[in-house]
């Protein structure tokens, strides 16, 4: 008589299942690494845009009509302010554009290329960012 043992039948070993997981749970860690820099290069460049927009708002100039006075915006003020703080900022970004569409309001679009921090073959090599911010001057 042969004495079989509990889990007699079993054969083979985990640790082809073992290092699936750890594979996936490597290929979960550098999609989510990356992810998150996606997310935080995104914010930055909104806040560059904001910045921007904030400076070129407050390139107006004074024009008096009759007894008021009213702040105006130029395309060319927006977009001197705007260059002066995207230059002063050390980053990869570029300014597309700067106007004041309609004399009140500053809109400025500012643009940088992101690349992940780790190589994934999940990831993509270069993503284009793009971020638009409209602040507007106003004289009380």
């Amino acid at each position: 008589m042969t004495r079989r043992g509990r889990g007699a039948d079993d054969e083979g070993s985990i640790l082809p299942l073992l290092l699936g997981y750890i594979v996936l749970a490597i290929a979960v860690i550098f999609v989510c690494t990356c992810a998150t820099d996606l997310y935080i290069a995104q914010k930055r460049l909104d806040s560059l845009a904001d910045a921007a927009a904030l400076a070129g708002a407050d390139g107006f100039t004074l024009v008096v009509e009759g007894e008021g006075v009213r702040a105006e915006l130029t395309d060319e003020g927006v977009r001197e302010q705007a260059v002066a703080i995207v230059d002063a900022m050390a980053s990869e970004a570029a300014l597309v554009s700067a106007s004041a569409p309609d004399g009140v309001s500053a809109q400025v679009t500012v643009a940088a290329d992101w690349h992940p921090p780790l190589f994934s073959a999940f990831v993509p090599a270069g993503v284009p960012l793009e971020a638009t911010a409209t602040s507007r001057t106003a004289l009380r």
